[in-house]
Parts: structure tokens; sequence; C-alpha cells
């Protein structure tokens, strides 16, 4: 289970967007399936948002599996004590144990997703208005030589995941704790 889920981080992207793109088109089992309830993900932003849960998947489940790992065990054994399920174990022990881990995994795999390229175009195409990402805008920006523009994009990307990196690391340092109380 931990190689399938690992996969997206070593395959290259377009391999992945390829078979997904197989398995949703509608002249296959799957897709044909989807279809016949009106799910469509093939050149759709739904496919994309699906597209890129799949690929950034492992970025996410690497450090909340670190840090469920790095738990207590007495933390679960108490809970199981006091007659908790797994679940509210999970929910209401576990996890807000881990929230540093939770946002590095949800950070990771948003900032992951904010540049891919193979799987977006493949599963998604590059429609304006629908399905082009930025990622793809700054590669048709470099195609026709707008540098200018491709620039602008690639500042803009460039600052938004800087931003976002300097409050996980203010919240997973506890510098926003300190500085609230």
């Amino acid at each position: 289970m931990e190689a399938l889920i690992t996969m997206p981080l070593v395959l290259p992207p377009t391999v992945i967007g390829f078979y997904l793109l197989l398995a949703f088109s509608p002249a296959n089992f799957l897709g044909e399936w989807l279809a016949n309830f009106g799910i469509k993900f093939v050149f759709t932003f739904e496919g994309l948002v699906l597209a890129s849960i799949l690929y950034s998947f492992p970025f996410m489940v690497q450090p909340i599996q670190s840090g469920l790992s790095n738990l207590p065990p007495s933390l679960t054994e108490a809970s199981f004590v006091l007659g908790k399920s797994k679940w509210i174990t999970l929910t209401k022990v576990q996890l807000p144990n881990i929230k540093p881990s939770l946002l590095t995994g949800i950070v990771l795999a948003f900032a992951h997703t904010i540049g891919e390229f193979g799987v977006v175009l493949m599963i998604g195409g590059s429609i304006p208005g629908k399905t082009k990402v930025a990622s793809i805008a700054i590669y048709d920006e470099v195609e026709t030589l707008d540098y200018t523009m491709a620039n602008t994009y690639s500042i803009i990307l460039f600052l938004v995941t800087f931003f976002i990196l300097v409050i996980v690391y203010l919240v997973n340092g506890g510098y926003l704790n300190r500085m609230w109380k």
C-alpha cells in the first residue's frame, strides 16, 4: 500500500496524467460508467481537482504519517481505555495533537499542486477560463516569447508560495501562538 501511495512522488507526472486520461475517458469502462451518472473528469475543472488530489496525495500523507508515528502510544491507549472508538480516537485525540504535521501536509500538497504541469495538462488540457492553470499560463507565455507576462505570473506564484511557507513556519514554530498570548 505504501508503494502505491508513494508512486506519484517518483512517477513522471505525464505518465500519471496519461493513465488518468485513459481511465476517465468515455471510451473506457470507468469513464463510460461515470458518464452514465453525468460525471465527466476529462477536460473539466472537476477532473483537474481529482487529478491534483491523486498526484499530490503523497505530499500530504508523508508528514501526517510522520506526525502520527511520533505520537506517544499512551495517548491512543488512554483513549481506548476510556472506551473511545478508533474514529473518535483519531479525530479527537490523534489529529489535534499533530496539527503542525497536518498543516505541513496540506501546504506541501497545495504548493505542489500550484506548480503541477504534466498531470494538469493531460487530464484538463488548457481550456482558457475552464482548465487553464498558472503553470500552463507561464508555459504558454514563454512559448509565445512574452517573458514579461511569464515573469509576472512566476513572481505571483513565487510570492504566494513564499508567504504560505512563512505562515507554516510561523505556525509550526509556535511564533504566532506566542504572539497572540
